[in-house]
């Protein structure tokens, strides 16, 4: 009888904790599967995203191939505008504005290269479309513009290549001196492999000599 009415006892207490916690134990419990459903739903989403752009984009690389410009042209639209948080949406616009300037399209390689620096979302690539925007900047002479895409704190894998376009720019301003210090930093960041580095040194040794202090 005593274990008949302590069960009862613990029974009761049950419920009672039930009645007031129930409620709030379900919602939680249907958050937590909804939660998990959704991750599992966007990761599905994603590898099916990623996997129509890798197809867009293989079929870019056989554009690029045959040096068919306008397909380029035409797969970069398609898959930045129907693809654009993937790594080829990035890629593919890199390129097309690659074409672009070899077209002599000035404008429509820099509205490739704005939307790989300003929408992508890929930082590696975002650093190597500022460094060729600025590049085309300095060809409009728009020096104060593209020396604000190449200045400021940049990974140490992208820093040779910022410093040698920062050298470049200041070169064309006549700021000879500053263009040297520019290249110099190039160099010290640059590995004994970095393709640039011979570029670089003969760029320093066309300078004039620097004036004794």
């Amino acid at each position: 009888m005593a274990y008949d009415l302590q069960e009862q006892e613990q029974l009761a207490s049950i419920k009672a904790w039930w009645d007031k916690y129930g409620n709030f134990i379900l919602t939680a419990v249907t958050a937590v599967l909804l939660a998990i459903a959704a991750y599992n739903g966007w990761g599905w989403y994603e590898r099916r995203e990623a996997g129509q752009a890798a197809v867009l984009y293989d079929e870019m690389k056989t554009a690029l191939n045959g040096n068919n410009a306008a397909r380029v042209k035409e797969l970069a639209g398609a898959l930045v505008e129907r693809h654009p948080r993937t790594v080829y949406a990035a890629m593919a616009a890199l390129h097309a504005a690659r074409s672009h300037h070899d077209a002599n399209d000035v404008a429509g390689a820099k509205a490739q290269l704005r939307w790989v620096i300003d929408r992508s979302g890929h930082e590696e690539f975002t650093l190597v479309a500022r460094v060729r925007l600025a590049g085309v900047l300095l060809d409009e002479k728009a020096f104060d513009e593209a020396l604000g895409l190449v200045t400021g704190e940049v990974p140490d894998a992208h820093a040779t290549t910022f410093a040698d376009r920062r050298g470049d720019i200041l070169l064309a301003q006549g700021k000879s001196a500053e263009a040297r210090a520019a290249w110099q930093q190039a160099l010290v960041k640059a590995d004994a492999q970095h393709p640039l580095r011979n570029i670089i040194q003969l760029k320093l040794d066309s300078l004039p000599a620097a004036a004794a202090s």
